[in-house]
């Protein structure tokens, strides 16, 4: 299945000049949807994951399938605020300014290997502060996966050599 057939291009959104990829179409259909989502397991499938963590919000939508096809939990990673018990906070750096995202403190074990879903990989900063999350709580990252990957914008690189695994690369 050809994933790209389901990622519509959007010009000028959310600002003038930017191409945004849509996935709208995809998460419609249930055969693009299932195949997306067994794609990530399939390649992540021997690294002992024992539990997924989603980014909010679209790694949500794709973490909480790929985790019933590990047979573990999922684990949201959320905006600040949005969690009702103590968490742990990760600041990270946007192209104009800082953001944060959040994890309860007892998400994790020290035990537990957690593959980081999320929809789009652009400049990594968000899966960068993911991962520091994660190891803050006591796991290990056993993997990041995107259903696209932005190449020319190298988020990878800040991602310091996490297997990463992306369906569609711009």
């Amino acid at each position: 299945m050809n994933l790209n057939d389901y990622i519509r291009d959007i010009p000028d959104f959310p600002k003038e000049g930017i191409i945004f990829k849509d996935i709208t179409p995809l998460l419609r259909d249930f055969s693009a949807l299932d195949f997306a989502c067994r794609q990530i397991h399939e390649r992540f499938r021997e690294s002992g994951v024992t539990v997924v963590a989603g980014i909010e919000s679209r790694g949500f939508i794709f973490g909480t399938p790929i985790a019933t096809l590990f047979s573990v939990g999922f684990v949201p990673i959320r905006k600040p605020g949005k969690l009702p018990y103590k968490s742990y906070s990760e600041e990270y750096t946007l192209e104009y300014g800082t953001d944060k995202i959040e994890m309860h403190i007892d998400a994790l074990g020290d035990n537990d290997r957690v593959l980081i879903i999320d929809d789009l990989l652009a400049t990594g900063g968000t899966a960068a502060a993911a991962r520091k999350l994660v190891e803050k709580a006591g796991g290990e990252v056993a993997g990041m996966g995107f259903i696209i990957e932005l190449e020319f914008l190298k988020g990878i690189d800040k991602l310091n050599g996490v297997p990463v695994h992306s369906l569609i690369k711009y």
